[in-house]
C-alpha cells in the first residue's frame, strides 16, 4: 500500500485501549444520531412533504439505516478495528476507495466540530447575549479537547450522560404530546388526527417534496455508523456491537417516528414554526411549542439547554471520530506516520492535535467573510451519505469474498439478515437520496446552488481518481481479499 507522502521518523507508540463498555457503545451510536437536525429541523420535513410524506421518508430511512448498521455489525464483530468502514473499503474493495472515504469522513467531521462549536456559542447567547459567541466557541473547543485527551473512557462517559439527556427529553415529548392529542393535557379537547387530513395533507409537494425530506431525515440518522469506529476500542466488540446496533435501531425508529407523528398531529403542515432550521429559533422548535402547550413556562430555556447538550455531544463525538480516522489514515500510509502515534493513555494525540488545528482554521475563516465558511460547510454536506455508500459496498464484497474463500456463515459471530438485498437496497436508496438533494436547482438550472449542494461528491471523486491513477490500484479479486 502506498503512502501519500514521505513518513516522518518512527516514534515509539502505545496501543489503543479497549475500555468502552456496551452501554457506552449503545449511547454513542444513539447520541450521535440525535442532534439539532432532529430537535430543530425535523418539523421542516412535515412542512415540506406533509405528515404522511415525513413519516414515509423517516420510515424508509430507518429501514435503510438498519441494513447499513447490520452490514457494519457483521464486519465489525468479525474484524473490530478503529478504522472501521474505511479499513474494510481498503481491504475488501479497492485501496483507492479506502483512501477517498477516509479523507472524506475526516474532512466531514473536522468541519462539523467547528459548526457545532460555533452553534454552541449561539445557543449560549440565549442566556448571555452580551458575551461574544466566539468566547463560548473557544470554551467548547477547550472542553472537548480535555475530554478526548484524558482517555477514551472519559469520552464514553461524557457521551453516555449527554445522550441520556436527549433520550429523556424526547421520551417526555412523546408522552406529553400523546397526552395532548387525546385531550388529557393542554387544556383543550382531543386533537386527534385532524391535521393529517388538513388541506393537502397527508402528502404534500409530490415526489420533489419527498426528495427534499431525504436530506433532513438522512442528517437525523447520521452518526449511527460511529459504532463501527468505537468497536476498535470496545472491551467486548463481539457482544457490544450487535447489541448496540439492534437496540439503537429500534430506539431511533420508535423515537423518530413517534416524535414526527406527535408533531404532525399537533401542528398543521402550514404552521410557520415548522420551517425553523436555525438553533437561534429555539422558541419555534416543535419540541418547545408542545412543552408550552403542556404548561411548561420555561419550555424555551429547557429546550435551549437540551440543544446545547446535543451540540456539545456532536462536537465531542466529531473530535473522537475525526481523530480516529486520521489515525487510521496514518496507519494505512495515507497520511504522515506521526499521526499514527498513540500515547500511554491510548490516545492518538498527534492526530487529535492535527484535527483540532484544522478545525480552528475553519473557525477562523468566518472572520474572513461568510462565503468561505459557507462553502466549507457545504463541502461536507453529503459526506455522511458517501460513508454509507462505502459501508454497503464493503459489506457486499466482504460476504462474497468470505464465501468464495471457503468460509461458512456459521463462523460469523453476527450475521446481517437478507443478504444481498440489505446492502443493495441501502446502496440504491443512498444514491437516490444523494441525487435528489436539490432537484429544483437542476430544474431551474442554478449552477451555484448545485455546486453548494453537491460539492462533496466531486471532492470525493477527485480523491478516488487521484489515488487510483497514481498508484494504479484495482478492484481486489474476491479470492485475494484480506478478510482479517
Amino acid at each position: 500500500m502506498q503512502a501519500t507522502s514521505d513518513p516522518l521518523p518512527a516514534t515509539t507508540s502505545g496501543e489503543m485501549h479497549r475500555s468502552l463498555k456496551t452501554r457506552h457503545l449503545t449511547m454513542i451510536a444513539l447520541g450521535g444520531s440525535i442532534g439539532t437536525g432532529f430537535l430543530i429541523a425535523s418539523g421542516s420535513a412535515i412542512a415540506t412533504a406533509g405528515p404522511g410524506g415525513a413519516l414515509l421518508v423517516y420510515a424508509l430511512m430507518g429501514v435503510m439505516v438498519y441494513f447499513l448498521m447490520t452490514s457494519l455489525g457483521e464486519m465489525a464483530t468479525f474484524r473490530p478495528t478503529t478504522g472501521s468502514f474505511v479499513q474494510y473499503s481498503t481491504d475488501y474493495v479497492d485501496p483507492a476507495l479506502g483512501f477517498a472515504m477516509g479523507w472524506n469522513y475526516w474532512f466531514n467531521w473536522t468541519i462539523t466540530i467547528t459548526v457545532d462549536a460555533v452553534s454552541c456559542g449561539v445557543v449560549l447567547n440565549f442566556w448571555l447575549p452580551h458575551v461574544p459567541s466566539w468566547v463560548f466557541t473557544l470554551g467548547v473547543f477547550i472542553l472537548i479537547t480535555v475530554i478526548n485527551w484524558l482517555s477514551v473512557r472519559s469520552y464514553g462517559e461524557m457521551e453516555y450522560w449527554l445522550s441520556l439527556i436527549k433520550i429523556v427529553t424526547i421520551g417526555l415529548f412523546i408522552v406529553i404530546g400523546l397526552a395532548i392529542i387525546v385531550g388529557i393535557m393542554g387544556g383543550h379537547s382531543a386533537v386527534g388526527l385532524h391535521n393529517f387530513t388538513y388541506k393537502q395533507a397527508p402528502f404534500v409537494g409530490g415526489f420533489p417534496g419527498l426528495f427534499a425530506v431525504f436530506l433532513v431525515a438522512g442528517m437525523s440518522f447520521q452518526g449511527t455508523e460511529m459504532v463501527g469506529i468505537t468497536a476498535g476500542e470496545s472491551a467486548d466488540p463481539g457482544h457490544a456491537v450487535p447489541k448496540a446496533i439492534q437496540s439503537t435501531f429500534w430506539r431511533i425508529l420508535v423515537f423518530y417516528l413517534l416524535s414526527i407523528f406527535v408533531m404532525a398531529c399537533l401542528l398543521p403542515y402550514t404552521d410557520k414554526n415548522l420551517l425553523s432550521q436555525n438553533v437561534q429559533d429555539v422558541a419555534m422548535s416543535p419540541f418547545t411549542i408542545v412543552f408550552r402547550r403542556a404548561g411548561l413556562a420555561a419550555a424555551a430555556s429547557v429546550m435551549n439547554a437540551v440543544i446545547f447538550t446535543a451540540l456539545l455531544s456532536a462536537a465531542n463525538s466529531g473530535l473522537y471520530a475525526s481523530t480516529r480516522m486520521l489515525y487510521t489514515q496514518a496507519k494505512e500510509g495515507y497520511a504522515w506516520r506521526i499521526f499514527g502515534y498513540v500515547n500511554k493513555r491510548g490516545i492518538p494525540i498527534y492526530a487529535m492535535v492535527g484535527t483540532l488545528a484544522v478545525s480552528l482554521l475553519v473557525f477562523l475563516t468566518q472572520f474572513l467573510g461568510p462565503a468561505a465558511y459557507s462553502y466549507l460547510i457545504a463541502a461536507s454536506g453529503l459526506s455522511g451519505f458517501i460513508a454509507w455508500l462505502g459501508i454497503a459496498v464493503a459489506h457486499y464484497r466482504f460476504r462474497r469474498a468470505f464465501l468464495k474463500q471457503g468460509h461458512q456463515l456459521s463462523e460469523l459471530k453476527y450475521r446481517a439478515l437478507l443478504f444481498p438485498f440489505g446492502p443493495l437496497f441501502a446502496f440504491g436508496l443512498c444514491l437516490i437520496a444523494v441525487a435528489g438533494q436539490n432537484v429544483d436547482a437542476f430544474i431551474h438550472w442554478n449552477w451555484e446552488s448545485i455546486l453548494i449542494t453537491y460539492m462533496s461528491v466531486p471532492l470525493f471523486l477527485i480523491l478516488f481518481i487521484y489515488y487510483k491513477v497514481k498508484y494504479k490500484t484495482h478492484l481486489i479479486p474476491l479470492d485475494q481479499v484480506k478478510l482479517r
